[in-house]
């Protein structure tokens, strides 16, 4: 299976690089193949701009964005990894998606019926927060990452999400919880007779 991990943190001494190294190391282990575009290390530029918008509409990229779309096209299953900052995505993660998840790549409208155009790929997502998940639940917000991102975007864009992982009080995380959650990602990318296990 061909996995193109596409990873936003600055710090390569964060909890999400350590998500990110682990789900990598567990894809080499089971043979599997790997690209990992690190965001912030390639200075991705997240401003959709107008020339981007202009250019979309006629089917038009720019050699950037090409390149990163280029990587999705190869891929089998797309793994995200980010921290959940201000209830999103950070914005180098939501620049990439305005960018590269463009109108004729990712979706386009047949007839004024919205189409997602990578339904041949598979997605796993991992994030990190900072509230507990009981604390979410209690004002929705649990619902409201689910709808903004799982269908506002990765269903939209045909993505089949396999799991999505919320990883929380991360900022506070105890050796235990780390532990459990390196299980949890290893666990994921587990390959065994030809499939992919979810356990």
């Amino acid at each position: 299976m061909k996995n193109l991990i596409i990873y936003a943190h600055p710090n390569p001494a964060s909890l999400n690089h350590f998500f990110k190294e682990t789900a990598l190391q567990s894809l080499k282990n089971s043979e599997q193949e790997v690209i990992v575009r690190d965001l912030n290390k390639i200075n991705f530029n997240p401003v959709l701009s107008l020339e981007d918008m202009q250019g979309q509409r006629m089917g038009k990229v720019s050699d950037a964005v090409k390149t990163e779309q280029d990587f999705i096209t190869w891929a089998d299953q797309i793994i995200f990894i980010y921290p959940i900052w201000w209830t999103g995505m950070p914005s180098i993660m939501k620049g990439y998606i305005d960018r590269v998840f463009s109108y004729g790549f990712a979706y386009r409208y047949d007839q004024g019926i919205q189409k997602g155009l990578l339904t041949d790929k598979s997605t796993i997502i991992i994030n990190s927060h900072g509230k507990s998940n009981a604390e979410y639940e209690a004002i929705g917000m649990d619902k409201a990452l689910a709808l903004t991102s799982d269908v506002g975007i990765f269903n939209y864009c045909g993505l089949k999400i396999k799991q999505h992982f919320y990883f929380d009080k991360a900022d506070r995380a105890s050796l235990e919880s780390i532990s459990e959650w390196e299980k949890q990602i290893k666990t994921a990318f587990k390959f065994t007779d030809e499939r992919v296990v979810f356990e």
